[in-house]
């Protein structure tokens, strides 16, 4: 494995959860294959799960580490091609990727989309232009349209919970304050469509996905419906698609409560974090036994170690 940023890149589903498994059980088992070399993590956006668990990850393997929150520690980074230079962006990414990639053997790279022009932000000029002008395989930490590494940690999660062979898996849209990206949603859908579980996605009108994330999957416009003998209820907010990063509703009656949960299976509470109580989830369901995020992001460590150690493997 090259480089990361989706689902598409690991060698298959049953192949990614027996390393999963692998590292989880002998965590410093293979330090050997990170000794003097060296993992950046680059982030553009905020984080604390992805930092921590990516960075853990990284000396787990044997790997020294660095962290450059770019715009905080450097120089300010313009992106786009074309562009006089004469704002407040003194460096260009053309020039900072392959000095990065010069000083290291792998590269995370975390970058939100802008939610103000989609079309750049579907082409994920950011972490393209990493890929193409590093040098070094490169670890999607999230980017515009997809956060991977998350769900791995999710697929993980499940695997671990799960009672029966085929779970019902619900990703509902939960209300938000602010218009978020549609990137844990995109990559929920598209890691879960590769597994044999029942997937349904439940929301309101307005904000249905990308046709190319959504493609041959269930979608439930009524929430309690589609709770209905459920076995993992995942709760996540993203912005409209079509109507581009715009916060179309906050109704609050999406809000994931006791009630909602009664109709489910028993069914487990994911969400990846952070997460605003009673907004996206009441204190009464993320409080309870069944609520499993910190299992979620825990999981993180591991997703983030085996994928370091699969493209090492392949170096």
């Amino acid at each position: 494995m090259k480089n990361f940023t989706s689902v598409k890149d690991i060698p298959s589903i049953e192949e990614a959860l027996q390393v999963a498994k692998e590292v989880k059980e002998n965590p410093y088992g293979f330090k050997e294959l990170g000794d003097n070399k060296t993992m950046i993590l680059i982030f553009f956006n905020s984080s604390l799960r992805t930092r921590l668990s990516t960075q853990k990850a990284a000396m787990n393997l044997g790997m020294n580490t660095m962290v450059l929150n770019v715009n905080q520690d450097g120089w300010k980074l313009e992106s786009e091609l074309g562009v006089v230079m004469d704002g407040d962006k003194p460096e260009h990414l053309r020039e900072a990727i392959p000095v990065i990639g010069s000083y290291c053997d792998l590269i995370g790279v975390r970058a939100f989309a802008s939610l103000e022009d989609k079309s750049s932000d579907y082409q994920e000029k950011i972490i393209q232009q990493f890929i193409d002008y590093a040098g070094v395989p490169v670890v999607s930490m999230e980017a515009a349209t997809r956060h991977p590494l998350q769900s791995y940690a999710d697929l993980i999660t499940i695997e671990e919970h799960k009672k029966v062979d085929r779970p019902k898996v619900v990703l509902t849209w939960a209300p938000h304050p602010r218009a978020l990206p549609q990137a844990v949603a995109n990559s929920f859908v598209e890691w879960m469509k590769e597994t044999d579980y029942e997937l349904v996605v439940t929301h309101p009108k307005g904000y249905e996905l990308a046709d190319s994330f959504m493609e041959g999957v269930t979608v439930e416009y009524d929430q309690k419906k589609a709770f209905e003998g459920a076995d993992f209820i995942y709760a996540k907010n993203w912005s409209a698609y079509h109507d581009y990063g715009q916060v179309l509703s906050k109704d609050r009656s999406w809000c994931v409560d006791q009630e909602k949960m009664a109709l489910t299976n028993d069914a487990k509470f994911m969400h990846c974090l952070p997460v605003r109580r009673n907004m996206i989830v009441s204190d009464s369901v993320i409080d309870s036994e069944n609520a499993i995020v910190i299992d979620q992001a825990a999981n993180r460590e591991v997703s983030a170690q085996a994928v370091i150690k699969m493209i090492l493997e392949d170096q």
